[in-house]
């Protein structure tokens, strides 16, 4: 069974969401290990109740960026996972970090990518008048949020919507689409290369696959 190690920074509602689908069979895989950068991260309590091996690593405790990272990917490669998956991690990588887990690290950005890649998406949506944001799974490259998209989900924006209310339309829809792109890639069907993502020997277009 592959193996699948996911990296967390706050609630890890996302790790949750991937976590049930495992149990429930709708990814051929398992969670080996889960990691946050933050010792009081609620996604390590998830993985425990869930009996996950769960570690923190926090940032005090190293020079720089690159140590951090070099420590995590130690720690990481111990479980040999075949999928590397951030669900809401909030550290900038290093590109030693991208490099190692090359096409095989997946993320969840909170926009319809390439719009607003970085923080406080929702709240630039509001506040440009759009009627329209969303939520990308994407592949990571050394580029902030600029991966190739795998799926993206869209949801409206209403006239008066609060940023909470925008959140929690759209982590309702990360639910569903983060397990299902995992599970293509521990099927095989989702593979990256050439910089751009491929679903069953088709590259796909810059929106991703189409869902509906």
């Amino acid at each position: 069974m592959k193996k699948i190690v996911v990296l967390v920074s706050g609630n890890g509602s996302n790790l949750q969401a991937i976590m049930d689908a495992c149990q429930q069979g709708r990814i051929n895989g398992s969670i080996a290990a889960v990691f946050s950068n933050k010792a009081d991260a609620f996604g390590l309590e998830r993985a425990r109740n869930g009996g996950i091996p769960a570690h923190a690593i926090e940032a005090a405790q190293f020079s720089d960026r690159e140590a951090f990272d070099r420590q995590l990917m130690l720690e990481i490669d111990a479980y040999g996972p075949d999928l590397v998956v951030l669900a809401g991690y909030m550290r900038i990588l290093s590109p030693a970090f991208v490099a190692r887990y090359h096409q095989r690290l997946l993320n969840i950005h909170p926009s319809l990518l390439p719009k607003y890649p970085g923080l406080h998406t929702h709240r630039q949506a509001i506040d440009n008048g759009d009627e329209e944001h969303g939520t990308s799974v994407h592949f990571v490259t050394d580029e902030l949020d600029g991966g190739p998209v795998i799926l993206q989900a869209k949801v409206p924006i209403f006239a008066g919507d609060s940023e909470d209310e925008v959140n929690a339309r759209v982590q309702h829809q990360e639910h569903a689409i983060y397990p299902l792109v995992v599970s293509w890639f521990i099927d095989g069907r989702l593979t990256m290369r050439d910089n751009a993502a491929w679903m069953d020997g088709e590259k796909l277009p810059a929106e991703g696959h189409a869902f509906e």
